[in-house]
């Protein structure tokens, strides 16, 4: 390090044992994880939970009310540019898991979003279903694309 001009910051460099031990760096989780069907254990990267988190905020700031003024057309257009960006930089390893809570957020928030708009005191379900979200609004779903996915083969 000393040859490239570099020096270690103590403070945030940490020593990690794999498998025993996970890490995130850069939006990803690092560690062992076991697959739900087989049981198997195998090395991976997947989205950390800091990163789902981080989206979940920027799904909420979008449908804030005080967002109310823009169209739903509008909203959903920069709510599927935001989800298919990160479904984009994070579709490394087994992402199912993440976009489902992507998927599970976005639809109910965006639905919340219009019966506010719209003054509709119940649940919205009824004036809005998930059909009307997805299909005439456009919303994306990430989770039906991951199964699309390439995964990594070591």
């Amino acid at each position: 390090m000393t040859q490239l001009k570099l020096t270690i910051n103590e403070t945030k460099t940490d020593i990690r044992r794999l498998p025993q031990e996970r890490f995130d760096f850069l939006g990803y989780s690092f560690g062992r994880y076991y697959s739900s069907k087989t049981g198997q254990a195998y090395l991976c990267a997947q989205p950390s939970k800091k990163s789902v988190k981080r989206m979940i905020g920027k799904i909420r700031e979008a449908t804030e009310r005080r967002m109310l003024g823009l169209r739903p057309e509008d909203v959903v257009k920069r709510l599927n540019r935001m989800l298919i960006g990160w479904a984009n930089d994070f579709s490394l390893g087994p992402v199912r898991k993440a976009y489902r809570a992507i998927d599970h957020y976005a639809a109910p928030r965006l639905r919340r979003r219009l019966c506010n708009k719209h003054k509709v005191s119940n649940t919205g379900a009824r004036d809005f279903p998930y059909e009307h979200l997805y299909g005439n609004l456009g919303l994306v779903q990430l989770q039906p694309s991951a199964h699309n996915l390439p995964s990594a083969k070591a």
